[in-house]
């Protein structure tokens, strides 16, 4: 191998590389971890702003290697939790009793910032829409919605419109937002971009995108009765003794105490507490009423 000689344009000193010695570079190996993900109904970057200080807080506490891995979509989520690779979940509701079918067990909930565990979904539209003013006016129109397996973001808002009898035929459109994560956003930024009439949403999304746009340019047009909040499940087979420690952390946090309600605040929470599989039958009744498939 002839030696090479790397010469800079500058008045540098000439740097000189022998191409005779070399090593081989093995990547760092992965420390085997607890893996938590959260459904990406947010981008990556707010997924992990929003969870880094509780699970900062929950590898404190329990002493246990939590790793938060970030799957791109809901499904991608969905198989992952039932190939054992996402070991605690956090998601919706619809999503969780998908889950629940493949053996994952709901330990813990969220109570909303609103103080209240249950949540909702909000059908949007711009203000400026002045042919849109109540429910019925959305028939024939351009909806947008998260993903067929979001709850607040589509399954609450489609049970509302079919209370008062519109059916997913009766729109001109309905599409999902695309790519992976931020879907949410994506919806209102649609919306407001005008590129449809109406979206809808989890309610609290609009906080998240308050410095993107003008909120004063979208409306509020309705919202869906409440359903059972957001869920922590443990898949199939997690050892009994993990889920206890991490519960037991997750339930110890206090809004009360500044530096708890700092984790819980930033995570969208107000706090968390024990669940039972039970409490999310609501939601397999509004999907036998809507007939889908699960």
């Amino acid at each position: 191998m002839v030696p090479a000689v790397l010469m800079g344009c500058s008045d540098e000193e000439a740097l000189q590389v022998d191409l005779s010695k070399r090593k081989t570079l093995v990547a760092p190996r992965q420390v085997k971890a607890i893996t938590y993900a959260y459904l990406p109904q947010y981008s990556h970057t707010i997924s992990y702003q929003r969870h880094r200080q509780l699970l900062e807080y929950l590898r404190k506490f329990t002493g246990l290697p939590l790793r938060q891995i970030f799957p791109d979509t809901f499904d991608e989520h969905i198989k992952m939790v039932e190939r054992g690779e996402i070991d605690i979940s956090y998601s919706n509701p619809f999503v969780y009793i998908r889950l629940a079918k493949v053996g994952a067990t709901a330990f813990a909930g969220i109570v909303e910032p609103s103080g209240n565990p249950d949540f909702q979904g909000q059908i949007i539209c711009r203000r400026d829409s002045f042919d849109i003013k109540n429910i019925s006016d959305c028939r024939g129109k351009r909806w947008v919605a998260v993903d067929p397996e979001s709850a607040g973001g589509y399954l609450f808002p489609l049970g509302l419109f079919y209370d008062n009898n519109i059916t997913v035929s009766d729109f001109e459109t309905v599409d999902f937002a695309p790519g992976p994560g931020g879907k949410q956003e994506k919806v209102v930024l649609a919306v407001h971009a005008g590129a449809y009439d109406i979206g809808t949403i989890r309610k609290g999304t609009l906080d998240v995108v308050s410095g993107k746009i003008n909120l004063d340019d979208i409306r509020v047009l309705a919202e869906t009765r409440l359903y059972p909040g957001w869920v922590y499940a443990a898949r199939k087979g997690l050892d009994p003794e993990v889920i206890r420690v991490i519960s037991e952390a997750m339930f110890a946090l206090n809004f009360n105490h500044e530096p708890d309600r700092e984790i819980l605040a930033s995570a969208g929470m107000h706090g968390i507490i024990p669940v039972q599989d039970s409490e999310y039958d609501p939601v397999r009744e509004l999907v036998g009423k809507l007939g889908l498939t699960q």
